[in-house]
């Protein structure tokens, strides 16, 4: 009787497993900022070569996730005040030029039923903080979709890591405040209204008052 032979795990299948998996343990706060992340233990720890780690790492580095410290030792990158400011203007031009694609589409009221869709997510997500993250994040990553821009929606994943990075590193109890359906409601309304102005402005202030709320809260 032959035994068929088992496939064999392509080299980019396995470093994409590998980048996913640290990606996944830095954003959930497995790894706190600053934290020293080294070769050779993840390398033992997750059963792959340290080249594999290497590359998977420096893919870290250009997502904004992990940086170098003193010595090139890799840390899990940390945001100073003005950083996480720049991140949260660069999020409102992005979306705001999103609103004002969205409320040009033909479509609209299609629109903003999947964007009622994804504020409901967020409300069902309840006191879950990991699913009330991924919710809030969602309904803002569909909101670009909508847009129909794919260089927008590429640009805003850019920031994905950052943006993580700056929610998880925060206390628990405080960063919710800003992940509530009800702040995501008067977007919609904008955009439901065809209010380009009106919804440019929701989302700036948005934005700067997630800006203002992640430099002000307490670490973890």
């Amino acid at each position: 009787m032959s035994v068929e032979p088992l496939p064999t795990m392509d080299r980019s299948t396995l470093r994409e497993r590998v980048l996913q998996a640290l990606r996944t343990a830095i954003t959930a706060g497995n790894y706190r900022p600053d934290d020293h992340l080294g070769e050779v233990e993840l390398a033992e720890r997750l059963g792959v070569s340290r080249g594999t780690v290497r590359e998977a790492l420096r893919h870290l580095q250009q997502e904004g996730l992990v940086r170098a410290g003193t010595r090139g030792m890799l840390r899990v990158n940390s945001l100073s005040a003005e950083e996480i400011r720049g991140i949260f203007r660069v999020r409102a031009a992005l979306e705001g030029l999103a609103v004002t694609q969205v409320i040009a589409r033909p479509d609209r009221a299609k629109a903003v039923s999947a964007l009622r869709a994804a504020a409901d997510e967020l409300a069902a997500a309840g006191e879950d903080f990991a699913a009330r993250v991924e919710a809030d994040l969602g309904f803002h990553v569909r909101l670009c979709e909508l847009s129909g821009n794919t260089m927008l929606v590429e640009s805003w994943r850019h920031l994905e890591g950052r943006i993580r990075v700056t929610i998880m590193s925060r206390d628990r109890e405080e960063a919710p405040v800003m992940m509530t359906p009800g702040r995501h409601v008067a977007i919609i309304e904008a955009i439901e209204a065809g209010d380009v102005p009106r919804a440019i402005t929701v989302v700036d202030e948005h934005m700067a008052a997630a800006a203002d709320h992640f430099v002000g809260a307490p670490t973890r």
